[in-house]
């Protein structure tokens, strides 16, 4: 669910460093919110990351 319809981004996965340089796994989430957007026209909702909404490639119904 917490993928962007429109570019495809998603979670992305890395290490936590501590201090004495031990790593555990993390994750970071993208910024997903459920809007509503226009499709061909047709407003409808679909997940969009915030970049997509402040670029204006999604037109909000």
């Amino acid at each position: 669910m917490a993928v962007c319809s429109i570019c495809g981004k998603g979670a992305h996965f890395g290490n936590n460093v501590s201090h004495s340089h031990r790593r555990s796994n993390r994750m970071w989430k993208s910024n997903i919110k459920r809007v509503k957007i226009k499709v061909n026209g047709v407003p409808q909702h679909a997940y969009v990351c915030t970049q997509c909404l402040k670029s204006g490639r999604v037109e909000r119904a």
